[in-house]
């Protein structure tokens, strides 16, 4: 497995719509490994293709909690429900935190890297994390969603609390 680096906002890459994977093989394996091996490196919960240089429709969300990582190829939303505002920020925007308003509840139809098919649902922060992901799939980046900047010392607070 390979450590990629991280692409950071701007470019171009990051706000392209991604090509859907056609083919189940090695690269694609390779290619889930690299990212997540890259997205615990930089202490991520997810990592979308594009970020890692690929622009191909394949994320990966892994919240830790003792669950397996979630691999998302070729993902479509199905369903959402709610709203919550909630901080968030991005591996390829470092130092920019924000509160973002997303769903509450995600269903999801996705891809395994063998090519199977499978849904998944999602509430609250996991939700978050894979709308997130998906977002960058299609070439929208988390900074034009922001209601408000968030700066990296509030975070500190709320942690402290």
């Amino acid at each position: 497995m390979t450590i990629r680096e991280i692409v950071k906002s701007p470019n171009d890459i990051l706000t392209k719509k991604t090509k859907k994977i056609v083919k189940f093989d090695r690269n694609l394996a390779k290619l889930l490994d690299d990212m997540y091996e890259t997205m615990l490196e930089n202490d991520g919960i997810g990592i979308a293709a594009p970020q890692v240089g690929e622009s191909v429709r394949v994320a990966i969300v892994d919240l830790g909690e003792g669950e397996e990582p979630i691999e998302l190829v070729n993902p479509e939303v199905l369903q959402t429900e709610g709203s919550v505002i909630e901080i968030e920020g991005c591996l390829s925007f470092p130092e920019l935190f924000g509160e973002v308003e997303r769903p509450f509840y995600v269903r999801v139809k996705a891809q395994e890297r063998n090519g199977d098919w499978y849904e998944l649902e999602a509430e609250d922060y996991e939700a978050r994390a894979i709308l997130h992901e998906i977002d960058h799939l299609d070439g929208i980046l988390f900074d034009s969603k922001i209601l408000r900047v968030v700066d990296p010392s509030e975070l500190e607070e709320e942690v402290d609390e």
